[in-house]
């Protein structure tokens, strides 16, 4: 077997691996935001989706950009010094805990002087589980890079968002306080922490150094000098990904906000192929780096976009097709939602064409470069939420979301074809376009035509005749589409 297509059939392996926790994990999650609409209407999800977008941004801050070094740097460790990982990632998990606490104690005193009470109360019940939050993100990060895929799946895919619907459920019919249904929310980070950390130290080599033993200064400097770039990377990040819900509360109202997060939410919930490979090709970006493998590297980078956008794409372009009959899932006040999901949704597609630009970019040791663009296209989100929400309101905020996505994938692929010497290839991209356009587009489209966007007997037949469709046109073109990897690895489990 070639090198490539040992490379395709390893990335198949995990892709396959990630996929199924990352889609069990969408699931969930969309269980839980069912349950959140349902159950406390407009109004009541607004207040508690701005408490948790509070939170996942303090905590992105609070990790200090731990989870991407942890990435990073073990699998070079685990190459060339095994012996200094057990030591390495006590000193991460010093500085979380250290760094998280301070943000915490500053959000407490700040909290009543930014929101209204109501979102003040459920944000200062929540914030005490950054620590907590962060600590785990950084051992799953490290069960990631030491490549314990199956392990990674079950604490972060499975057990972290498979506890929040029942614990929110109960919170909400037994209390109906908004506070304490955040809190629910976070709970299950506890619970994945110990299991977390007891799965990671069960994989630790059994070195002379010791867990409680230091780092050496010269290692010290380079978790840093990778993590502080990151840390205000990763919290740009999470404030794209949730300032648009909380300035639609400021400036439109929490029953905006609710209807906001819930398009959000599905956007989140469709992240399963992204997640998935982003999961698997961070190590492998790292490691052929390191080793300075070039070729494998430009291969491994061209089939994962070329399978984000053949496999993501679908996902957005159904949700797209039917936003209507989706957001009514989450009740008749959450139908204004349609036209914002639709926005989001084509933004997002058009981001992945860049495939996966940005684990490229920060695995080459440039998370500062990283970190500007995230400068960059804050300030454009900011400034053009501030704008445009007054005149537009949700729609508004979702053309400025996909307008930042598509800018920040378009100078992190200029830089990675500087620094790395990879340039993306439109014509690999195109390919699985044309696949989606024609299999799932054109077939849902017409069901949606003919039977309405706002029926659920439509969405679930245009879904299941696209997914057929889409099949077919797969195995049709499997080969250019860099589908053998997959095949093979088969073949091999069948054997």
């Amino acid at each position: 077997m070639s090198e490539t297509n040992q490379a395709r059939r390893s990335l198949a392996r995990g892709g396959i691996a990630g996929f199924v926790g990352a889609a069990a994990s969408a699931v969930l999650g969309f269980a839980f935001t069912i349950i959140l609409s349902r159950m406390l209407g407009a109004q009541g999800a607004g207040v508690v989706t701005q408490a948790t977008g509070v939170f996942a941004i303090v905590m992105a801050l609070a990790k200090v950009g731990l989870d991407s070094t942890a990435i990073y740097l073990l699998p070079r460790l685990s190459l060339d010094a095994p012996q200094e990982i057990r030591a390495t990632l006590s000193f991460m998990a010093t500085m979380t805990v250290a760094v998280s606490t301070v943000c915490v104690l500053v959000l407490e005193v700040a909290a009543p002087f930014i929101w209204d009470a109501q979102v003040a109360s459920s944000t200062r019940a929540v914030l005490w589980f950054v620590p907590i939050g962060a600590l785990t993100l950084v051992a799953s990060a490290a069960l990631r890079a030491l490549g314990n895929m199956r392990e990674y799946v079950l604490v972060q895919n499975l057990l972290l968002p498979g506890l929040r619907p029942l614990l929110v459920a109960l919170a909400a019919a037994l209390t109906g306080s908004l506070a304490l249904v955040s809190v629910a929310w976070a709970l299950p980070f506890a619970v994945v922490l110990v299991a977390a950390w007891w799965l990671l130290l069960r994989h630790m080599p059994s070195a002379v150094d010791s867990f409680g033993r230091w780092p050496s200064s010269k290692r010290r400097r380079q978790v840093l000098s990778f993590a502080l770039p990151r840390t205000l990377t990763a919290g740009l990040e999470q404030a794209l990904q949730w300032l648009d819900v909380l300035l639609v509360g400021m400036l439109a109202g929490n029953a905006a906000s609710g209807i906001y997060g819930g398009a959000i939410r599905f956007i989140q919930a469709g992240m399963v192929v992204d997640t998935a490979l982003r999961v698997v090709v961070s190590p492998q970006f790292s490691k052929l780096l390191h080793r300075r493998r070039t070729g494998e590297l430009r291969d491994l980078y061209g089939t994962a976009s070329i399978w984000l956008v053949l496999f993501a794409a679908p996902i957005y372009a159904l949700m797209a097709i039917f936003a209507p009959a989706l957001m009514r899932i989450l009740g008749d006040g959450f139908a204004p939602g349609a036209s914002v999901l639709v926005v989001l949704c084509i933004g997002s597609i058009v981001t992945f064409m860049a495939g996966n630009i940005h684990s490229l970019l920060i695995m080459s040791g440039r998370s500062g470069w990283a970190a500007v663009n995230k400068i960059v296209v804050l300030a454009l989100n900011i400034v053009g939420n501030i704008i445009f929400i007054p005149r537009g309101g949700m729609v508004a905020a979702a053309i400025v979301w996909a307008v930042c996505m598509v800018l920040d994938a378009a100078m992190a692929t200029v830089q990675v074809s500087r620094f790395v010497g990879v340039t993306p290839k439109l014509s690999e991209v195109v390919k699985p376009i044309l696949v989606v356009g024609g299999s799932v587009a054109i077939p849902g489209g017409c069901i949606a035509a003919v039977l309405g966007r706002d029926s659920f007997v439509a969405t679930v037949t245009g879904s299941l005749l696209s997914i057929v469709t889409f099949a077919c046109a797969c195995w049709i073109f499997r080969e250019r589409l860099h589908l053998t990897g997959l095949g093979s690895l088969v073949r091999a489990r069948k054997r």
